[in-house]
């Protein structure tokens, strides 16, 4: 057996000697995320660099450059923080530099505990329609949310303090963009998670705050349960039901936990298919979910930190109505779904895509 060849930036000093590759701590099909040492500031960070075979290709750096810019204009404290972004001299390799966290994502927590109380989950969930309402405002939307994206960490003594992780298939407006962006577009193209994918998601219509709402609160109910809203086996169930069948009502899931039989009602509504029938914001969702998260001291007395309540009802800016899809591939551990998938009588043509292996 061949020994695997050592990976480049392994030991590199990058941006004249600002950082020092220490290891590589995960890899996708778009680039890899290392830990580096920035003596400097005597912390250690973590660095996202895209593969330099694909710096020749326009649509993926475009794409790159687009995540590492929504990233960097979002300062929520329940999302992950980005220092700087660019080119790298040597080699044109694009990086992102981002805080180092340490800690488990959702789904490993969820994995080895198995669910948690709502008592616990619920203000998790709350801080991350926190940050999910700055990004929103800002014309940003994540459309890939799922446990895997929400890191979980201890952060001034904070245990379950949420990150949400990983923009890059964020859909960011037009005014949102750079002159001189590229503008990725292709009409009913899919992109995301089948297991937590929005209905308007799955059928390639244009995506607003809403698709992030049901995505979340299917998390939620995957977190309180252990289970999917839907039984289904194949990533094509999980996309047809998410259009078409009702959900399992939370309380007959596991009805041995005992959860609050009024979530029911908040769940059904934030997985309502039509977006008009959901929560119109994350701060209106959060402050459902609110009444059953305890006398916890992390959540603020308003809806969100920095947003006042009023802000609930308030139109999210970018929101657009619905229409086909303009989304562009973003490359990632592939599912490896590509199929012509029949969906409530129209033919879509569906390529699913998961970063880190749903």
């Amino acid at each position: 057996m061949k020994p695997r060849p050592k990976d480049p930036f392994i030991g590199r000093d990058l941006l004249n000697g600002q950082f020092r590759i220490l290891q590589k701590i995960g890899t996708g099909g778009m680039g890899s995320v290392y830990r580096a040492a920035q003596p400097a500031m005597n912390r250690e960070v973590a660095i996202k660099i895209l593969h330099p075979k694909l710096a020749g290709r326009k649509d993926l750096t475009s794409r790159f450059r687009r995540e590492a810019r929504a990233m960097s204009q979002l300062t929520h404290p329940n999302t992950v923080r980005v220092f700087m972004y660019g080119e790298l001299d040597d080699d044109g390799s694009l990086y992102i530099v981002m805080e180092m966290l340490e800690g488990k994502n959702l789904n490993q927590r969820v994995r080895r505990e198995g669910p948690m109380p709502a008592a616990r989950a619920i203000p998790i969930l709350v801080q991350v329609c926190g940050a999910l309402q700055e990004a929103h405002e800002m014309g940003i939307v994540h459309r890939d949310l799922k446990p895997e994206n929400i890191f979980l960490s201890t952060q001034g003594g904070i245990a379950d303090f949420p990150k949400v992780l990983d923009f890059g298939l964020a859909k960011v407006t037009e005014r949102q963009m750079q002159p001189g962006s590229v503008i990725l577009t292709q009409e009913g193209m899919v992109f995301g998670t089948p297991e937590f994918m929005s209905p308007e998601q799955a059928q390639g219509r244009t995506l607003d705050a809403r698709s992030d709402i049901y995505s979340l609160a299917v998390i939620l109910y995957e977190v309180l349960t252990g289970k999917l809203p839907f039984d289904a086996k194949t990533p094509m169930e999980y996309i047809q039901k998410h259009v078409t069948e009702a959900i399992i009502p939370l309380s007959q899931r596991r009805p041995e936990l005992k959860l609050p039989v009024e979530l029911d009602a908040v769940l059904e509504k934030a997985l309502a298919k039509n977006p008009q029938h959901r929560y119109q914001s994350a701060v209106e969702f959060a402050d459902a979910l609110r009444p059953f998260a305890g006398a916890d001291d992390r959540l603020p007395m308003s809806s969100s930190p920095g947003v006042p309540p009023a802000s609930a009802h308030a139109p999210i800016s970018g929101v657009a109505p619905f229409a086909p899809a303009k989304a562009g591939p973003t490359p990632g551990l592939l599912i490896g779904v590509a199929a012509l998938c029949l969906v409530t009588g129209v033919v879509l043509a569906v390529v699913v895509m998961s970063l880190m292996g749903r």
